[in-house]
């Protein structure tokens, strides 16, 4: 288990004993993880759980991940944990790892959505680990990330603040998002092991691992946080562009037609072509799929702020490594893709 103590500034430990307080009267914190920020409520008060699906605009029928502390408790959340399921806990928590496995008595339908299984996880970011060792023995954090329903998650706590500021009493700040990414969804039920949401665990680490080839399914009987096809969305429209060389085509059109044009792209090569002027902006990411996706929610915040028009996305390469980055681009283009 990661030691909390000495990472943490005394006025943060105090803002931390304030979010404690709050929580326990039943009201919503917002936190940072090592993936995106966090709006938790304590499990056991349901007042408090209706509180997130009111304040993000959430359906309640989709489920929120339950967060806590301890591995030693996750029998206390869960029943007929198979051995699977331990081996990537033991592994990968404290970590951006969630889950999904049958629910025990203690975790409400109002979390699930009404099923009997349920998302669960030991974020690593030593600000929620610390609020969740003092919340208590057996008690756990019921959290979404802390947006408003279907659009991008926060990676800085002022995204919370310029969301919610006015309707939560409590925004810990934990800087910058290590992972920027949501968790990794892994479902363990009926003892088979299948990745329902691509995150900040890789593909390939999970069968490196357990040694075995496993599934990667973006429809399921079992819902999950972030499934639906539109999700994490831009205000702005946003066209993902198959090549280096489409991007470009499609930047010009765009141009022609006097719309405001952001371009992402990871093709350097581009740059000498791309002139930044009053209709058009461009923004050079990472070529590795970690670091892109560490900046990918907070460049999209950034280009949404700049009242663009359209946002153009050069799209990921075909292979694992960028499987988490690909399905989010996906959800983020739907809107404009499907129409």
């Amino acid at each position: 288990m990661l030691q909390t103590d000495n990472l943490i500034p005394d006025f943060i430990n105090k803002q931390i004993t304030q979010a404690v307080m709050s929580l326990r009267s039943g009201n919503v914190v917002a936190f940072p993880t090592e993936t995106v920020y966090g709006l938790g409520a304590d499990i056991s008060q349901p007042q408090a759980i209706q509180k997130i699906f009111e304040i993000k605009g959430r359906p309640s029928s989709h489920p929120l991940i339950v967060h806590f502390a301890n591995l030693s408790e996750l029998e206390f959340w869960a029943e007929n944990i198979p051995a699977t399921a331990w081996i990537l806990a033991q592994h990968f928590w404290p970590g951006p790892l969630t889950l999904i496995l049958t629910k025990s008595n203690h975790i409400p339908l109002s979390v699930t959505g009404g099923q009997e299984t349920v998302g669960l996880r030991i974020p690593r970011h030593p600000i929620a680990l610390k609020l969740l060792e003092q919340l208590g023995s057996c008690k756990a954090l019921a959290a979404p990330s802390a947006n408003r329903f279907g659009f991008v998650s926060p990676t800085i706590a002022d995204h919370v603040k310029n969301a919610f500021n006015d309707k939560i009493e409590v925004i810990l700040d934990g800087g910058p998002c290590e992972v920027g990414l949501e968790s990794t969804i892994v479902s363990c039920i009926d003892k088979d092991v299948t990745i329902l949401r691509p995150g900040g665990i890789s593909v390939l680490s999970i069968e490196n691992l357990l040694q075995q080839k496993v599934s990667v399914k973006s429809q399921n009987k079992i819902r999950t946080p972030g499934s639906l096809s539109s999700h994490y969305a831009t205000a702005t429209p946003l066209e993902i562009c198959q090549s280096s060389e489409s991007l470009f085509s499609r930047s010009f059109d765009l141009l022609q037609q006097g719309i405001r044009t952001a371009v992402i792209t990871r093709s350097i090569h581009l740059i000498p072509m791309l002139n930044s002027n009053d209709k058009f902006h461009y923004i050079l990411m990472p070529n590795d799929p970690v670091a892109f996706g560490k900046d990918l929610y907070a460049t999209l915040r950034k280009l949404d702020d700049a009242n663009f028009e359209r946002i153009l996305v050069e799209a990921p390469p075909d292979d694992l490594e960028w499987l988490a980055v690909a399905d989010r681009l996906s959800r983020a283009s739907y809107s404009f893709t499907s129409k």
